[in-house]
């Protein structure tokens, strides 16, 4: 399985970092090829062609090799399962990422997408005073709706609960690799 943890971390360290790497050691321990990417640096979406440009008519971003938009697009498509996971800014998720997945959101959007089917584990993780976690999984809850991908599991990390919710990050990287599908009963 293709497995590709999409980064909203501008950071190299810190909890996110650390959640993040414990979510690729779950989907490793279950054999799944694992890539990680940092979604920063996206230029806002234009809105070209009265707002439905080429991505609607041809399922990409016009202006997307100026900032590695498809890229990360390609990466995507290609992978069979992923992880969005993000600090927490302003109770949303971090405005590198927001912007890919504005952009993504419009190029896949509906149930015939690429995205379509494919299960996405989310994860956010805010600092300072930790709020602001329940409105940015609600913000990613919409890109998924949105694009037609399958929630496997909402994770809310903080530095008060971050001993047991990395292991549940884990856990649940390693859940999705190993082929549970969402709402599966044990």
């Amino acid at each position: 399985m293709k497995f590709l943890i999409i980064s909203g971390n501008p950071k190299k360290d810190g909890l996110c970092a650390s959640v993040m790497e414990e979510v690729k050691k779950g989907a490793e321990s279950s054999g799944a090829q694992v890539t990680a990417i940092t979604a920063e640096g996206s230029e806002r979406c234009r809105c070209c062609g009265n707002g439905w440009g080429t991505c609607r008519e041809e399922n990409y971003c016009s202006f997307g090799e100026n900032d590695n938009f498809n890229v990360f697009h390609q990466s995507v498509k290609e992978a069979d399962a992923f992880c969005i996971i993000t600090p927490v800014y302003w109770g949303e998720m971090a405005e590198g990422l927001k912007c890919h997945l504005d952009k993504l959101r419009r190029c896949e959007f509906g149930q015939n997408g690429a995205l379509s089917g494919k299960p996405v584990l989310l994860v956010a993780s805010p600092g300072g005073t930790g709020n602001g976690m329940l409105s940015c999984l609600e913000q990613m809850d919409r890109f998924c709706r949105h694009t037609g991908t399958v929630i496997f599991d909402y994770i809310g990390i903080n530095r008060w609960n971050n001993d047991y919710k990395k292991t549940a990050a884990y856990m649940a990287a390693k859940a999705l690799t190993s082929g549970r599908r969402a709402g599966e009963t044990l």
